[in-house]
């Protein structure tokens, strides 16, 4: 029979293997600290939930945009911009005017025309008119001398008959060939073109002539449909009007009548389909172009 006080004792030790350790000072208990959410500091007192920090935006500066309202702002005022357009509607009248006063002989083979000087004839500033003299230095019109402006250049009758038989090679196949094959009526919607030269022709004025000259060439060349090939014509016919060294005009008013009366001669062959005729023609005209 087990003694009374050997009872007592291991009662006593189940007691003490089921109590909970001691709890050192005011550390809270574990189960407390399992069931706190993640992430949440300890005594972390009234700090707010990570969700709510990530989406809370961010500090606004004083006086700050938003940023959307940076990204819709133009990149530039449109009322102070420069219109792009009236500058390129300068510039082009200038280098019409410039081409003119070549044609016309105004501008004389050999010497040198600085742009404020030019600027000052048109009414413009310097800035228009030199970017005009570029245009005509890429064309081959004129070059340029620093610190002075530009020169016309120098042209003679071998480059003369060179641009002739560069024309010739390029446009007189293509001629003979639309002849075959585009329809009379056709050829006689360019009959006011052919007559607009006629009229500049007897008017006596080169530069006038010139341009009704190119415009009926750009029409019959259109007809083959090749831009390319009335962009490289049109330059072409345009060096070959420019004046020689021998004086301001190199061909008179008779020379000018009798040229634009083979436009017309040239049409009535093409509209009659006489092609026989168109050969002669086409090849006399190229022969002595201006």
């Amino acid at each position: 029979m087990p003694h009374p006080r050997t009872e007592d004792t291991r009662a006593a030790v189940r007691t003490d293997d089921t109590r909970p350790a001691a709890n050192p000072g005011n550390v809270r208990p574990a189960p407390a600290d399992e069931t706190r959410p993640a992430g949440r500091p300890e005594n972390a007192g009234s700090a707010r939930p990570a969700h709510i920090e990530e989406t809370r935006p961010a500090a606004r500066q004083p006086n700050a945009r938003p940023a959307h309202a940076e990204e819709a702002r133009p990149a530039f005022r449109a009322e102070a911009a420069r219109p792009v357009v009236q500058r390129a509607s300068v510039r082009g009248q200038i280098v019409d005017a410039l081409r003119t006063a070549l044609v016309a002989g105004e501008l004389a083979p050999g010497e040198v025309y600085s742009a404020p000087a030019l600027g000052e004839r048109f009414g413009v500033s310097a800035t228009p008119v030199r970017e005009a003299m570029q245009q005509l230095a890429l064309e081959g019109a004129v070059e340029v001398v620093p610190n002075r402006g530009f020169r016309v250049i120098e042209r003679g009758t071998r480059e003369l008959a060179e641009l002739a038989e560069i024309r010739g090679l390029i446009e007189v196949p293509v001629m003979l060939r639309l002849a075959r094959t585009v329809p009379a009526a056709r050829w006689a919607e360019l009959r006011p073109l052919a007559e607009a030269t006629v009229r500049a022709a007897s008017s006596g004025c080169r530069a006038t002539y010139a341009e009704s000259d190119r415009s009926f060439h750009r029409a019959v060349l259109s007809l083959a449909g090749n831009a390319q090939l009335v962009r490289i014509a049109d330059d072409l016919h345009r060096r070959a009007q420019w004046p020689l060294v021998g004086g301001p005009v190199s061909r008179g008013r008779a020379d000018l009548v009798a040229d634009a009366a083979e436009h017309t001669a040239l049409l009535d062959a093409l509209i009659a389909e006489d092609l026989a005729v168109v050969q002669e023609l086409v090849r006399e005209h190229f022969t002595g172009a201006p």
